[in-house]
């Protein structure tokens, strides 16, 4: 047994041991659907047993095995130990089949924990399945802050479902104002706007020229959908999970698009974001299975091929990264974000010209110039191939269009230090982008790099010291810091500089790093 009292063990105890070794094997090969199956099998033999289920209730949920999920998450609660998220999992079971009793459960375990505050707008959601009025539940949301914010957005979208149409574009225009750059409230507003026949009302939330939108407006034609208790809850979940994406939350944001998915399978936002929730926690196969999922007719499909390529990236797959890309780059009218990514990917790769050429086509297929961002990048793979003098155009181009842009002056700045251009020029650019993002270590890490070129090691430090400790893995920031200590002459300094700059640095600076270690700063790189 994988827990319990000393003895004699049964003859099924060592199959579910091999099951539980080979499932934790899988499970740390990132081979999340053999790790469930694995684990299942431990299950199998040892169904009370929480430590085997709380693995099972994980793995299962990144590998998508629904059944095994609640199984394990029943096997859990039965133990007195199911986490709150497991609620999530129970309240969207209950809310797709009207079950009541199996939603109560999912209420009271989400209430136990972070999800409290997502409680009164799913019950609200159930109400108004049961038919009974969602807004006397959901005005149990006030005085949270929290619970407030998404009770707001659920009032909103409950006065399109009941029909008060007025009403409930009120509410989405005032949680908008709260929230200008929401695109969930807004999708789903428009949807059960256009299933109630409110077409002209329902495109006027979807406004502008996102490919993206473009794409939810024209898909309103197929009449929209039917306001219903799970689609609220599905959405619920997904703004939920789009509010957490940004943090350290995979399981939890795992936990919310999956159940977002059980309640709604059609939810392609909520797809998108298990993807980038699973990256996150490596998963990679996993991922780029869910972002397969997203049909070709989805107004999401090309965020989920944009998702792609960002999950390779993450995983370090940077030649299949590249491939995905560059398909993407040469299609027939591809759209200048798409060239772009190509053109980053290539500078990764080292393949300086043909970022460039990149770069021009995404100017070209740009309004507005192609903006300073796209000078930027023109100027900065130009620069890094060999072409000096082409790149610095780019890059004036790039601060005539955002004189006042701290990363352009940084920029410009620090490769007219390193290209021999005028020191006193370069150093005011770099002290403007200082005075304009004060706190940014790369901007800072310029700045000492510059007083440091001029002879003023002294000054530097305290600037490099400050960066390095904003950036601690920044191999340059490191490597600056150690340069500028040895010639103060704090020799056991910079080697531990140099030696923390090497720990983190590409392969091509490895050598150089390691003879500043052995030898010191070489006198060519002296002030």
């Amino acid at each position: 047994m994988i827990a319990g009292v000393a003895g004699p063990a049964p003859a099924w105890a060592d199959a579910t041991l091999t099951a539980f070794a080979r499932a934790r094997a899988a499970e740390g090969d990132g081979a999340v659907v053999v790790a469930a199956r694995g684990y299942g099998e431990a299950l199998d033999a040892e169904p009370g047993n929480a430590v085997i289920a709380g693995r099972a209730y994980r793995e299962a949920l990144d590998a998508g095995d629904y059944i095994l999920a609640f199984r394990a998450a029943q096997a859990l609660q039965a133990a007195g130990a199911a986490p709150a998220d497991a609620g999530l999992l129970f309240a969207a079971e209950g809310m797709r089949k009207h079950d009541a009793a199996q939603l109560r459960i999912g209420t009271a375990l989400m209430a136990k924990g972070p999800f409290a505050v997502l409680v009164p707008s799913v019950e609200a959601w159930a109400a108004l399945d049961a038919g009974r009025d969602p807004f006397a539940v959901l005005a149990r949301a006030k005085g949270n802050p929290l619970a407030d914010r998404y009770g707001v957005q659920t009032r909103a979208l409950l006065l399109i479902a009941a029909g008060r149409t007025a009403e409930g574009m009120a509410a989405v225009q005032t949680a908008l104002r709260a929230d200008a750059g929401e695109p969930d409230l807004r999708q789903a507003a428009a949807q059960l706007l256009a299933g109630r026949g409110e077409m002209d009302l329902a495109r006027t939330l979807l406004d502008g020229d996102d490919p993206v939108v473009e794409r939810l407006r024209e898909s309103l034609a197929d009449g929209g959908v039917r306001a219903s208790g799970s689609f609220g809850l599905s959405r619920l979940f997904t703004r939920l999970a789009a509010d957490i994406a940004g943090g350290n939350t995979g399981p939890f944001a795992v936990a919310l698009t999956r159940a977002a998915l059980l309640a709604e399978p059609a939810n392609d936002r909520a797809r998108i974001l298990l993807a980038q929730a699973l990256a996150k926690e490596d998963v990679t196969d996993q991922a780029l299975a869910v972002l397969a999922e997203v049909p070709a007719s989805s107004p999401f499909r090309a965020l989920a091929e944009e998702a792609q390529i960002a999950v390779l990236r993450h995983a370090g797959e940077r030649a299949r990264a590249l491939v995905w890309a560059k398909s993407r780059a040469e299609g027939k009218g591809a759209p200048a974000d798409d060239l772009a990514r190509y053109g980053d990917l290539l500078v990764e790769a080292g393949r300086f010209d043909e970022a460039a050429k990149a770069y021009r086509a995404a100017i070209k297929r740009s309004p507005a110039d192609g903006g300073w961002t796209r000078w930027l990048q023109l100027g900065g793979a130009l620069e890094q191939g060999g072409d000096w003098k082409r790149g610095e155009e780019a890059l004036l181009h790039a601060l005539a269009l955002a004189p006042q842009e701290p990363v352009v002056l940084n920029y410009l700045g620090y490769a007219r230090l390193e290209h021999g251009g005028d020191p006193a020029a370069a150093l005011a650019m770099l002290e403007q982008a200082s005075r304009l993002r004060p706190g940014d270590p790369s901007i800072t890490d310029s700045l000492a790099w510059a007083y440091y070129r001029r002879g003023d090691a002294a000054r530097a430090v305290p600037l490099l010291e400050q960066a390095a400790r904003g950036e601690p893995e920044n191999a340059t920031i490191a490597e600056h810091l150690g340069d500028a200590y040895w010639s103060l002459g704090r020799r056991f300094e910079a080697r531990y500089a140099w030696r923390a700059a090497r720990s983190v640095a590409e392969a091509p600076d490895l050598q150089r790093l390691a003879d500043k270690i052995a030898d010191g700063l070489p006198k060519s790189r002296r002030r």
